[in-house]
């Protein structure tokens, strides 16, 4: 069976399907190729408002039409918004694929912004501003951003600033769209059992007369980098921290080899060195990562923790010595079996959770205008070598080149 099969419309709306037998649901979903960086400074948060006001009222469905649209038999409907994608997604029973993608498509183009239920969305988004705010380890995330890619469109949080978000109307709302939506960076994509060409037949049906859009967009990489460290004190008990830098683009060679370098140190399995080291050895963090995003033309490395402030000194002692260790020593040949086997596992195991193929798909589509199959993924993995991953250990994790932010309790807190 095809990996995937691949259509285009003639507005250059793209179509893309994976057919997997053994399932009655289908998984299906429209990414488009805007982002919070794509906002204008007084758009900040746009695209994020624009993916809640879009279940909020189209042309022919009120909010509680969009609503149980879906979800009367038993489907899901969501959204996310990224530095770079907005994305509308579902997950249905095969038998009623066709009036998922007729809500997907009428939530995306036909959504006309209530004012009223603008103005309650507003209040939302300001309380999940708030909510971020009292949750440290995900707020030094957002603000980290900020520290590592300082004034440019990848530092701002997604969600806007509060000033930002009081602002919107709904011209805001149709000027963003209208700036950056174009159909030929717009992709369709499906998984599930049904055959490819009913897939076409039914986004021809309702993505076909979306008029053809092309518009002129200019993302500019970010600047010079230079290293920061800022400490700020919070009304916390515990101390947050996040240590990187910025790191490889989506197209650079050194990707591949980067993410499975990242991944031995802070990956998701419990026998990282970070983990070992931190948790298992000395017993000084509940849990840290270590996480590696490619963007367009940068990305971005980041170490995320957080430990007693009388503990924070060693936590980051021992993180810098391992970021030393795979500086200086190349691994060992079962070394690097190891973690080629351990990644390729890990690959292996989320291809297996259809609806994360199918939303892998649509980006894939866009930023590289093809899907790699595990197979080719597999080959690259396997020509990795020891050398490779020092070096990009020495371009990486020298110490003096890595921002740090650190949250702090606030002592003069009552």
């Amino acid at each position: 069976m095809e990996e995937y099969q691949l259509f285009t419309l003639p507005n250059g709306i793209r179509i893309v399907h994976k057919q997997v037998p053994h399932t009655q649901v289908v998984h299906c979903g429209i990414m488009l190729d805007m982002g919070s960086r794509d906002e204008l400074p007084h758009q900040q948060g746009l695209a994020h408002f624009w993916e809640h006001l879009a279940f909020k009222g189209t042309e022919k469905r009120k909010s509680h039409h969009i609503i149980n649209r879906l979800e009367t038999v038993g489907g899901e409907l969501n959204a996310y918004t990224t530095k770079e994608k907005v994305c509308f997604h579902a997950s249905v029973l095969e038998t009623h694929f066709e009036r998922a993608i007729e809500l997907l498509a009428d939530i995306t183009f036909h959504s006309i912004f209530p004012e009223k239920q603008l103005e309650k969305e507003r209040g939302v988004i300001l309380e999940e501003m708030a909510m971020y705010y009292d949750s440290p380890e995900d707020a030094i995330q957002d603000d980290f951003d900020e520290v590592v890619f300082q004034d440019h469109q990848l530092g701002r949080n997604i969600l806007g600033n509060q000033d930002s978000v009081r602002a919107f109307t709904r011209e805001h709302l149709k000027e963003f769209i209208d700036q950056n939506l174009d159909t030929e960076r717009i992709v369709v994509s499906s998984v599930g059992r049904l055959p490819f060409k009913q897939v076409v037949r039914l986004a021809e049906k309702y993505f076909r007369d979306i008029p053809a859009k092309k518009t002129e967009r200019l993302r500019t990489p970010p600047t010079v980098y230079v290293p920061k460290t800022e400490r700020v004190a919070r009304r916390i008990t515990q101390a947050q921290c996040a240590i990187g830098r910025p790191s490889y683009a989506l197209t650079d060679d050194r990707r591949l080899p980067f993410f499975m370098l990242v991944n031995l140190l802070g990956g998701p399995g419990m026998s990282s060195r970070f983990n070992m080291s931190l948790r298992e050895k000395y017993g000084l963090v509940y849990g840290i990562d270590a996480s590696y995003s490619p963007y367009l033309d940068t990305g971005f490395f980041g170490i995320f923790f957080g430990t007693e402030i009388s503990q924070l000194n060693r936590s980051m002692s021992l993180i810098y010595k391992e970021l030393k260790t795979v500086r200086d020593k190349p691994l060992t040949t079962n070394q690097l079996h190891i973690v080629k086997e351990q990644l390729m596992g890990q690959l292996a195991m989320s291809e297996e959770g259809n609806m994360s193929f199918m939303l892998m798909m649509a980006k894939s589509i866009l930023d590289t205008n093809r899907i790699d199959s595990l197979g080719e993924i597999f080959a690259e993995i396997r020509a990795v070598t020891a050398p490779q991953l020092q070096d990009l250990a020495n371009e990486m994790f020298v110490e003096d080149q890595l921002s740090t932010l650190i949250f702090v309790p606030d002592q003069t807190a009552d």
